[in-house]
């Protein structure tokens, strides 16, 4: 199915396009996602008067355990989320550009478009508007709305489902972590999980970064703009 009417005939009965955000609608080379990591490491180190080395090495045993830093401080000191979030996400977007190419892309795609995340609503929308973005999602489904139980838990996506009214068999999830398409696989969602191109920075963690082949991952790209012009039919293509 790597050929594009293979790939045309793949999601030809897609009509919900569901995008991660982090490291996938912007590229994991990015200076964002340190920034968001030092900031995390930065609260660990105030919260518990840690020195910066021993407060980063805590930050990567809960973010590897629990699925995020956030519910790792939650489950074991009952932090305040909210206050967490919005110190995390405090940080400079300005080195983020407006991406046309993709936003063309994503506009042109059939059906409705959602971003979900384990981020927080404002830093979605912050972001997806420095990305040239904005009014191109239905909505946003955050860490909140998953009542703080991050992806990849299958009940997050449950919760997206229902409160979006989102048939998994007809919709397809764009990620840029494989292990957090393997709940949405399981449901029927087309897989796809986003790379950086070959030779690039990659912020991300090791584990991460895999690349390596799974049976819940369908397509593998390093380009999603071009991914999703792959899919669009031709007339949708050349808009």
């Amino acid at each position: 199915m790597e050929q594009t009417g293979g790939r045309r005939a793949a999601f030809a009965h897609v009509d919900t396009w569901v995008f991660d955000l982090d490291n996938t609608l912007y590229s994991a080379g990015s200076d964002l996602w340190p920034k968001i990591d030092a900031r995390i490491t930065l609260y660990l180190a105030e919260l518990f008067g840690m020195d910066a080395m021993s407060a980063r090495a805590l930050q990567k045993f809960y973010y590897q355990r629990y699925g995020t830093t956030l519910r790792g401080l939650m489950m074991e000191h009952a932090i305040d989320p909210a206050g967490f979030l919005a110190f995390a996400h405090d940080i400079d977007r300005s080195s983020l550009e407006p991406d046309l190419l993709l936003a063309g892309a994503i506009a042109a795609l059939p059906g409705r478009k959602l971003i979900l995340t384990n981020g927080s609503r404002d830093h979605a929308l912050r972001t997806s508007a420095k990305l040239g973005l904005e009014g191109l999602f239905e909505d946003v489904f955050d860490i909140a709305d998953a009542g703080l139980l991050p992806k990849p838990a299958a009940e997050t996506y449950e919760l997206f489902f229902q409160k979006h009214g989102v048939d998994p068999a007809r919709s397809a999830m764009f990620e840029d972590i494989a292990r957090n398409l393997e709940a949405p696989r399981a449901r029927g969602m087309r897989t796809i999980l986003v790379v950086p191109p070959s030779g690039t920075a990659d912020h991300r963690e090791p584990w991460e970064s895999e690349r390596a082949a799974h049976a819940h991952v369908d397509f593998v790209t390093a380009d999603l703009q071009g991914f999703l012009r792959s899919v669009l039919t031709p007339a949708a293509a050349a808009i």
